[in-house]
Formats: structure tokens, sequence, C-alpha cells
């Protein structure tokens, strides 16, 4: 698995301070599931462009990753595609069915290169 066959390879969002959101986000999750969203990050980078059930558009040009985690769980990843690569904006658990949209515009104001 080199990283030149990776169609999209994958980025942190950092903001102006050199924080990596998702990187923290993620560190704070158990290795399962840290397990289960790098393997569905993974097959992004390798099979772009996907669809679902894995990427789902949300419109302005993010996307999400849906993962399934163990007991019913669900995470998801949103990211934007620049220049060949995915950079991936933010991370949380989903507890609703619909992406709330705070979700939404924090991932767009990340995009935009606001540091939140």
């Amino acid at each position: 698995m080199t990283p030149a066959l990776k169609r999209l390879p994958a980025s942190f969002y950092r903001t102006d301070m050199g924080r990596e959101p998702v990187r923290e986000w993620l560190k704070e999750l158990g290795p399962e599931d840290r397990r289960v969203i790098g393997e569905d990050i993974k097959d992004v980078e390798f099979s772009w462009p996907i669809g679902l059930p894995l990427v789902r558009p949300l419109g302005h040009e993010l996307w999400e990753v849906r993962s399934s985690l163990p007991r019913g769980r669900i995470a998801r990843v949103l990211f934007c595609v620049e220049r060949d690569r995915m950079v991936l904006l933010h991370g949380f658990m989903k507890k609703t069915q619909k992406t709330p949209q705070r979700d939404i515009d924090l991932a767009l104001k990340r995009k935009k290169g606001d540091s939140p």
C-alpha cells in the first residue's frame, strides 16, 4: 500500500495554531473505533470516487465518510477535496438520523480556512 497508489490521499485539516481536530478526536476513541474509521478512510483513499453506503455528498463540496461502529454506534468524518487530496475537516459520533447542521457548518468554516 504505497501512497502513489492512493487516488485521493487523506490529510488532516490544521488550524493556524497547528491543531488537527480530526486527529485529536480520533485519539480520544477506543482502538476498535479508530480501526474501523481508519479502514473506511483508507477505502475512500484507494477507491475514490466512491458513493453510498460509504460516502455521501452533503453539498457545498463537502462529503461524509460513514462508519458503522461496534454496539450500533455511527461515526462520521466530513471532508472536502482539495488539489487531489481529501482534507479531513471534522469528525463526530452521530446521534440523529440527519447530519446536524452545526457539524456541517463547522466543516464549512474549516474548509474556508477559518479556525474555529
